[in-house]
């Protein structure tokens, strides 16, 4: 990275925001040794939490990073119970009790070593923040604007604006990645279309203080509220630190009203409580959509996140995807900027992440859908019998239907690269999808199963910083030997446990540097040196 006199920049990758997405791609970059430089044109500061979940997924990205723990230790406390109640209101009653005993904590599952926490982007961003800072080749730049950028011989050339200084500058990069949310102008820039709804409905989330709350409800202390009224307008009370700090989602359903004009304190009084005190933070109307981007590349300029995928927070699946997109793109960044991959790796970066986002979509969309018979809502508030029998109907209803909504592993872990073209396919059955089971599997284009290794040390941690050939019982001398004549890094494992051998169900198996199996096979193929340049990109 350097400057020149005429305040020219020049680096391998400009990254524009410096959200979640943003920042995990910097950071990722930078621990593989890239240099890159990242523009954002507010000053870090989060003046209304969003994103609560880090799925398990995340949570093993953060693992590479090192900073599982730290995550685990901010927001929401570990002993917080992460239950959702579904309620009329919390000094009402509870109409559905949804237990989530796999999120939270430090005790490892059997399909992962990191379990699903509860720490909201306030938290979050300045840990990838602090992250992105420790390596050297990543130059963060916080009010900096990106005005324009044009494709040049070399990549791209950017027009930025230093806001505090109030100075134009220019940056030169191989690669421009948009990571500045929904409504980025690069998108637009590249002529990218979307599919989808653009607008399901209307919400206003209010971000509260409430001290003390639990001395002032009839409900069990939760990380979810639910509320069912008569209206079906639902809305919802979620915890943001697991003290005082809490989001109030109002949904305006398809009305285009004035924020302004909604009425929060009846809104806290009916469903929180009449005398609870609270104070307003801040609040942000928003837009429900169901949306992913028809285009995710044009030549070196590529998209992330929000800028090619929006939809219901349902599921908590918002940023998680969008972290998954930085992962699959940041070491096939790194391997072009390094000199071993072929043309064809960054082109599986679409193929790969464009299916996911639809499955994602769709699921969150249709986790949207009315769970409550009109008949029975009108019921639910009352101290009647029949208003008991609603409730309990409904209740049921709940229990049956809305947990995919809240234990989504399926989605989560079982995310497959079936169509990429650096996937060296072997034929084996496609597993059934999931919404809720995850069910392990080394079949190529799936992530690699978690299985111990050693104390503390999980088959996931042999992956990161290249090809990982693990071996149980094969001859791996062909693939390794392969893999040098190209220049591709690559490290074998030879694994002797009975137990992982039979998870994996083969005697090799080839995962790349993100933790997805490549190939597997029982013998090394007839041209290991084809197989290396297939998934590498270059066949």
């Amino acid at each position: 990275m350097s400057a020149t006199p005429s305040h020219m920049i020049e680096t391998s990758v400009l990254i524009v925001g410096a959200g979640p997405v943003g920042l995990a791609l910097a950071a990722d970059l930078g621990s593989r040794g890239v240099a890159c430089v990242v523009v954002e044109q507010g000053d870090g500061a989060i003046f209304h939490p969003r994103a609560n979940t880090i799925n398990s997924r995340t949570m093993e990205f953060c693992r590479r990073w090192g900073v599982a723990e730290k995550v685990r230790n901010s927001g929401t406390p570990p002993d917080f119970p992460l239950d959702i109640f579904y309620v009329t209101g919390l000094q009402g009653h509870v109409v559905a009790h949804i237990g989530r005993p796999t999120y939270g904590g430090a005790k490892p599952l059997p399909t992962t070593p990191e379990r699903s926490q509860r720490c909201n982007q306030v938290f979050f961003d300045p840990i990838l923040r602090d992250l992105a800072r420790s390596f050297r080749g990543v130059d963060l730049r916080y009010r900096h604007r990106l005005d324009s950028f044009v494709e040049t011989p070399g990549g791209v050339e950017a027009a930025v604006s230093d806001l505090a200084a109030g100075a134009p500058l220019k940056i030169a990069a191989r690669y421009l990645v948009s990571c500045c949310g929904g409504r980025s102008s690069v998108p637009a820039a590249l002529g990218v279309r979307w599919e989808g709804m653009p607008a399901v409905s209307r919400h206003l989330n209010v971000f509260l203080r409430i001290r003390e709350l639990w001395n002032h409800i009839k409900i069990d202390k939760a990380a979810f509220y639910f509320f069912l009224d008569k209206e079906g307008r639902n809305p919802s009370l979620i915890e943001i630190d697991g003290d005082e700090l809490w989001r109030l989602g109002l949904n305006l359903r398809d009305e285009k009203v004035d924020p302004a004009s909604i009425d929060i304190d009846a809104a806290v009084k009916r469903y929180v409580g009449p005398d609870v005190k609270y104070e307003i933070i801040s609040s942000l109307p928003w837009t429900c959509r169901s949306i992913v981007a028809d285009c995710w590349r044009k030549g070196p300029v590529f998209l992330a996140g929000d800028a090619v995928h929006q939809h219901s927070p349902s599921g908590g699946f918002g940023m998680n995807t969008g972290l998954g997109d930085a992962f699959d793109l940041s070491w096939k960044l790194a391997a072009t900027l390094q000199g071993w991959a072929g043309p064809g790796l960054l082109d599986s970066y679409e193929l790969e992440r464009k299916p996911v986002a639809r499955r994602i979509v769709r699921a969150a969309t249709e986790s949207r859908a009315e769970f409550v018979a009109p008949g029975l809502r009108g019921l639910v508030e009352d101290d009647t019998p029949e208003g008991e029998a609603a409730r309990k109907t409904m209740g049921a209803e709940i229990a049956r239907d809305r947990v995919g909504v809240f234990v989504s592993d399926g989605i989560v872990l079982g995310a497959r690269y079936d169509g990429s073209n650096v996937i060296a396919p072997d034929g084996s059955p496609r597993p059934a999808d999931s919404v809720t089971t995850y069910t392990p599997t080394a079949r190529p284009g799936s992530r690699a199963p978690h299985a111990w290794i050693a104390p503390g040390k999980s088959t996931l941690d042999l992956f990161g910083d290249g090809f990982a050939l693990l071996n149980f019982g094969g001859d791996g001398d062909a693939m390794t030997a392969a893999a040098k004549a190209k220049g591709v890094p690559l490290t074998e494992t030879k694994i002797a446990d009975p137990g992982v051998a039979a998870l994996y169900e083969r005697k090799l198996a080839l995962a790349r540097p993100d933790g997805y199996v490549a190939w597997r096979g029982d013998e090394p193929p007839g041209d290991c040196g084809a197989l290396i340049d297939r998934v590498r990109g270059a066949a």
